[in-house]
């Protein structure tokens, strides 16, 4: 998945994500492997605090998406400016996504 990336003054990419949303909505997402075209449907965190659209790698591996290692990994920021504790972001996975 591709996300919305922001190049700071250094040129490193960045994204961030809401710290401590006021309330949590999710959603159904379907979402099919563009290399197999399979599905897999899964309940989504909708955040309007994110700056993209993102998975955990491990329910990527598990889910059997295809990862692709990033040629610079992305720097994750929480709202306040403070590194986000789930580290860098590595990989994208290649995927459609539609709302269900």
């Amino acid at each position: 998945m591709q996300s919305d990336l922001k190049d700071n003054i250094e040129g490193a990419r960045e994204v961030r994500r809401t710290l401590r949303p006021l309330r949590e909505v999710w959603i159904k997402v379907g979402l099919e492997k563009l290399d197999t075209h399979e599905g897999v449907t899964v309940k989504a965190l909708l955040d309007s605090g994110a700056a993209g659209i993102f998975m955990d790698k491990d329910f990527a591996e598990e889910q059997g998406f295809k990862l692709v290692k990033l040629e610079k990994p992305v720097e994750v920021k929480n709202v306040d400016g403070t590194d986000n504790n789930g580290g860098k972001i590595e990989y994208e996975i290649e995927c459609n996504m539609r709302a269900m």
